[in-house]
């Protein structure tokens, strides 16, 4: 039997004296609904600490679209942090929503947004400490129905035997057919396993217990997942995708919080999507096609987002920013209304050529903080393998424009064990920030008055589903420190500044992003061990891993370091973004011989397959520069 909905705010408030950070736990923020009218009430989850999950744009989105229904309601919940939810616990206190402090047990759905793979164990907190069933099959007819999407739903399996529902693609319409099949099917009385049968026929929506894996010649260890038979479950569920983004509305985030946050910024989304084609990125592919927002919605949003919410700064999003076609317009509008304000335009997507310096320039004002570029890889061939399409001329170039219109810092963004890579391309990393260094020296002067310094951050590259490297293996963690201490020795000047992300860390979401349904014993046995807020450096545990990993009969590194054969029928081939395989596979070719692919929103199509899959096109505001 289904918790009942009342307000529990009275059996959390003694516990926040004794919290850190209490305001975590607060409602009434500006801008959150506070009338919750049901009859049916969802709750969005982001598995994360309030000053996390609060800015995120997915969960705003979708909670903006539920309460916008007539009879539908949506409010909000964040993972405690550990020393509430070790209070929770002593007192018998269920996790709880924010705006109206209800179990989270009593609603009638439950939305986890899968942000990254590190996340996963936190779903499980959350869950448990809601005290509904960790595993699907063990929940009661009237349960809350657990639903989930976002970034890394594109290889749920190993966390799907806890999901009813995975909502894949665009959730803006996606999230209110599934509230009003399930409600409508409560309505009617029907079963749990007719009710998610009803949410399988609605495109974008996977339902993970309508399928089976099998292990056949064709599969990974893995195996793969396939219909069960006689449920009707289509072979492989497409992505959902909203076709014109200038249908939705343009700000999302309009709560304002009591305490800081990550990203404590207004933030207007002005494209979805990115025809780069990077052939390690997995938002390039999954994302695709290229949806702008016109120019004059954008600056209308941002002028009214600004006066309701009290920001002093806007940040314009997307995967791409300056490649909107009409960037330049529209951070000129933007200076000439918010210039004399002092409001801050940020762009937080840099392109490494001229324009990117020029439009950088446009949204700093007066302030030259730091300026942050991303080659990716040191040499060219490589460059050429991941499909970068960034030479060395557009780095100078950039770098020598950055310096002589004020800029003094210089970030730059690689990535570490891409395929093919070798030590030749690592000594060429420090060799990159060398010579950035030394043209801002030329430009500027030097010695420390000058202020010119250049920082390099190194990230291990982790294959991802659906992108061209998807059959590759991670690099070994052994190898990866080796590398990191060449990239370390092979920077002699001191102004150089180098950082690199934990090995460890990356193995362990390697690992998950590569397993199938099977994996979810091992995400569970983490979790049993401990792990919580695994992306936080404080909080992982490699250890808690590794031994969560034995428990299993499993090697994480054994895991992660496998490469799949290219034909062979991947864990997560039954979800769709609309990309082919064939393209992928095309992809993985041209990339073994250093051959680039052009981005089709500039010149034409080159088969990815996303506009006739999913019947919808590029919309481009202008001819982009």
């Amino acid at each position: 039997m289904r918790q009942p909905r009342e307000n529990l705010f009275r059996l959390l408030e003694p516990l926040l004296p004794h919290v850190e950070h209490p305001s975590r736990y607060l409602d009434h923020e500006w801008g959150a609904c506070e009338e919750q009218d049901g009859p049916f009430h969802l709750c969005m989850v982001y598995a994360d600490a309030y000053e996390v999950g609060q800015p995120n744009m997915g969960l705003a989105i979708l909670y903006n679209a539920i309460n916008a229904q007539e009879g539908m309601s949506c409010e909000r919940a964040y993972l405690p942090w550990k020393d509430m939810s070790a209070l929770m616990r002593q007192r018998g206190v269920p996790m709880l929503s924010l705006e109206g402090a209800a179990p989270l047990a009593s609603f009638d759905a439950i939305g986890f947004t899968l942000a990254h793979e590190l996340i996963w164990t936190n779903i499980l907190e959350a869950l448990d400490l809601a005290g509904i069933a960790l595993d699907a099959s063990e929940r009661d007819e009237d349960d809350a129905i657990v639903l989930a999407g976002g970034p890394s739903a594109w290889n749920c399996e190993p966390l799907a035997p806890a999901l009813d529902a995975v909502l894949l693609g665009d959730g803006e319409q996606l999230i209110v057919d599934v509230c009003k099949s399930i409600r409508d099917s409560r309505e009617r009385g029907l079963s749990r396993a007719e009710l998610l049968l009803r949410l399988s026929r609605i495109p974008g929506v996977y339902v993970p217990a309508l399928y089976e894996v099998v292990h056949d010649d064709g599969s990974t260890r893995w195996g793969r997942a396939v219909p069960r038979e006689g449920t009707g479950a289509p072979a492989v569920v497409t992505k959902a995708c909203i076709p014109d983004l200038s249908a939705t509305p343009p700000v999302a985030q309009k709560i304002v919080p009591y305490m800081d946050i990550v990203q404590d910024r207004l933030a207007i989304e002005v494209l979805r999507g990115c025809a780069r084609g990077c052939r390690f990125c997995q938002a390039g592919m999954t994302y695709r096609p290229v949806r702008e927002r016109p120019e004059d919605q954008i600056v209308s949003a941002t002028i009214e987002g600004l006066a309701e919410s009290g920001h002093n700064e806007v940040s314009l999003t997307s995967l791409s920013t300056t490649d909107h076609s009409q960037c330049a317009r529209m951070l000129n509008s933007l200076n000439a209304s918010l210039g004399e304000q002092g409001i801050r335009v940020s762009i937080p997507s840099q392109r490494l050529d001229s324009f990117g310096i020029e439009m950088a320039t446009a949204v700093a004002g007066g302030k030259r903080g730091g300026l942050t570029f991303a080659p990716e890889a040191g040499t060219q061939r490589l460059r050429d393998v991941i499909n970068k399409n960034v030479t060395e001329e557009n780095l100078e170039t950039a770098a020598r424009n950055a310096f002589e219109l004020g800029w003094r810092r210089c970030k730059l963004y690689f990535m570490m064990g891409l395929p093919t890579e070798t030590d030749e391309d690592i000594v060429a990393i420090a060799e990159a920030a060398e010579h950035v260094l030394e043209i801002g020296r030329e430009v500027v002067g030097r010695g420390r008055k000058s202020g010119v310094s250049v920082s390099i951050s190194v990230a291990v590259f982790v294959p991802k589903s659906y992108t061209a490297f998807q059959w590759a293996g991670q690099l070994d963690p052994e190898e990866v420190r080796r590398r990191q201490q060449l990239l370390l020795h092979s920077c002699h000047d001191r102004a150089i500044r180098v950082s690199y992300h934990d090995s460890r860390s990356s193995l362990v979401e390697g690992a998950v992003s590569k397993m199938g349904r099977e994996g979810f014993a091992l995400v569970r046995r983490a979790w049993e061990l401990g792990c919580r807020f695994d992306a936080w450096t404080s909080e992982f545990d490699f250890a808690l891993w590794e031994q969560a990993a034995a428990d299993c009969g499993l090697d994480l590194a054994d895991v992660a370091c496998e490469s799949f054969p290219l034909d062979a029928r991947l864990p997560w081939d039954h979800t769709s973004p609309g990309v082919s395989k064939g393209f992928l596979q095309r992809e993985w070719r041209r990339a073994a011989q250093g051959v680039t692919t052009p981005d089709c929103t500039r010149t034409s199509c080159v088969g990815c397959g996303v506009c006739p899959t999913l019947g919808v096109a590029n919309v481009i505001q202008e001819a982009r520069a």
